[in-house]
C-alpha cells in the first residue's frame, strides 16, 4: 500500500486540527494520513483561528471551496502563525493542488521548522509529487522531534521503497508496527518489499500476518494469492483470489495495484494471475463503492 496511508492515494483525507473535531479516517495500507497541528492559546484568541475553525467544519461537511477561501483569508489574517499555512497547505492538497500545498506547508515550515506535524505532512506532500528523496529528508527530519508517529515511519518506509532502498524501508515499516501492533498496512507492505526482493515465502507470511490483525482486507489477500499462484498452488490461490476480488474488485485493475505500490515482480506475477479462466471474469471492473477498513 501507498497511506497507506498510504492512496486514494491518495490522497489526503479530511483533517481534524482540533481535538474537539478529531475523527477516524479510512484507509488502505498505502494511504497518507495528515497530520494535526496544535494551536497556542494566543492564535485560539484571534480571528483567524475562528476562520479556521470554521475551514475545518466545512472540510468534515466535504465544502472544500468553501473551506479553502477560508483557510486563504485566516491566511491573510494572521501570516505569522503557521496554523493558517497549515491547513491551507492540507486543503491543497486535499484539492489536488498539490504544489500549492507544499509551497503553503513550507511557509509554514519557515515559521515552525520544528513541528513535527508541519515536517511529517510535508514529506507526504513531496511523496505525493514523486521526489522521494524530498519526501525522506522532511519525514526524518519530524521524527527527530517526533519518534512516537507510527503513520510518519510508515510513510518514510514508503518513500523508501520508491527508492528501493529495501533495507531502509524495512527497518521503517517494523518501527510503524512496533508503535501500533494493530497496523496491518505496515506488514503488508514489508511483504511488498520482500517479493521485489524474490523472497516469496517471507512475503506470503508477512501478508498472512497482516490478514491475522484484519481478516477482511482484501490487498494482503489478493497479494497472498499472486504469490501462491507464482508458486503453483493454484486451487488455494484461485479460491483466495475470489474472496480478495469479492470484497474490493478495485484490486483487479493493473493500474490500481502500480498506485498501492505494489513492484514490478508482483505486479508482473499479478498480470499472470488475472489471466487465469476463473480470475478473469472478475477484474477489471472497478467497484463503486469499494470496501474500506480502518488500522491506524
Amino acid at each position: 500500500m501507498k497511506n497507506k496511508v498510504l492512496s486514494r492515494h491518495y490522497l489526503l483525507s479530511i483533517i481534524a486540527c482540533f481535538s474537539i473535531f478529531s475523527f477516524t479516517p479510512s484507509l488502505k495500507a498505502q494511504a497518507l494520513l495528515p497530520y494535526t497541528p496544535e494551536l497556542n492559546s494566543e492564535f485560539l484568541d484571534s480571528y483567524g483561528s475562528q476562520l479556521l475553525q470554521d475551514a475545518i467544519q466545512l472540510m468534515r461537511f466535504r465544502e472544500f471551496e468553501m473551506a479553502l477561501s477560508r483557510a486563504k483569508l485566516a491566511v491573510q489574517l494572521s501570516p505569522s502563525h503557521y496554523e493558517p499555512w497549515f491547513i491551507l497547505g492540507t486543503l491543497n492538497i486535499q484539492a489536488g493542488e498539490i504544489n500549492a500545498g507544499v509551497k503553503a506547508l513550507q511557509e509554514a515550515k519557515k515559521i515552525a521548522p520544528e513541528d513535527s506535524s508541519v515536517l511529517f505532512s510535508l514529506g507526504n506532500s513531496y511523496f505525493q509529487l514523486g521526489d522521494y528523496e524530498s519526501a525522506v529528508k522532511e519525514l526524518q527530519a519530524g521524527l527527530k522531534f517526533n519518534q512516537e508517529m507510527p503513520q510518519a515511519y510508515f510513510d518514510l518506509g514508503n518513500a523508501y521503497f520508491k527508492l528501493t532502498q529495501y533495507p531502509e524501508a524495512t527497518a521503517s515499516y517494523q518501527k510503524a508496527f512496533k508503535l501500533e501492533k494493530e497496523f496491518w498496512p505496515a506488514i503488508n507492505n514489508m511483504g511488498l518489499v520482500e517479493y521485489e526482493k524474490g523472497e516469496v515465502n517471507k512475503a506470503i507470511e508477512s501478508w498472512r500476518k497482516a490478514l491475522t490483525i484484519d481478516q477482511n482486507q482484501a490487498e494482503p489477500m489478493l497479494a497472498i494469492a499472486v504469490g501462491l499462484y507464482h508458486q503453483g498452488k493454484k486451487p488455494e490461490a484461485i479460491q483466495l483470489g475470489k474472496e480478495a476480488l469479492k470484497i474490493d474488485n478495485n484490486y483487479g485493475d493493473l493500474d490500481f495495484l502500480k498506485e498501492n505500490l505494489w513492484g514490478e515482480k508482483l505486479l508482473a506475477d499479478s498480470a499472470k494471475f488475472f489471466q487465469n479462466p476463473e480470475i478473469k471474469p472478475l477484474v477489471g471492473k472497478k467497484s463503486s463503492s469499494p470496501k474500506e477498513s480502518n488500522s491506524q
